[in-house]
């Protein structure tokens, strides 16, 4: 099957996991997902310095710079396969 394809399978598993993740868990979803459909993130940040949700997600997806979009489709698929147990 092609890579997008699980990839597109993969995001609506992802959201019928049996258990919510950990917000650690989320945090690496949320990333891969925006390196996969976005690639790398150019954003200066949250406008609000106390949004501290937006931050963490700005901070996990900054930290994929350079990983490829078939890379981070890649490591989102075995993630919630994982999650899917």
């Amino acid at each position: 099957m092609e890579l997008v394809t699980l990839f597109e399978q993969a995001v609506a598993n992802s959201k019928t996991l049996a258990e919510k993740p950990d917000n650690e868990t989320l945090l690496k979803l949320y990333s891969l997902f925006k390196q996969a459909t976005e690639g790398d993130n150019s954003d200066s940040g949250p406008a609000n310095a106390f949004d501290f949700v937006a931050k963490f997600k700005h901070e996990a997806w900054a930290k994929l710079k350079g990983l490829t979009k078939e890379e981070a489709m890649q490591q989102y698929i075995n993630l919630v396969t994982q999650l899917k147990g």
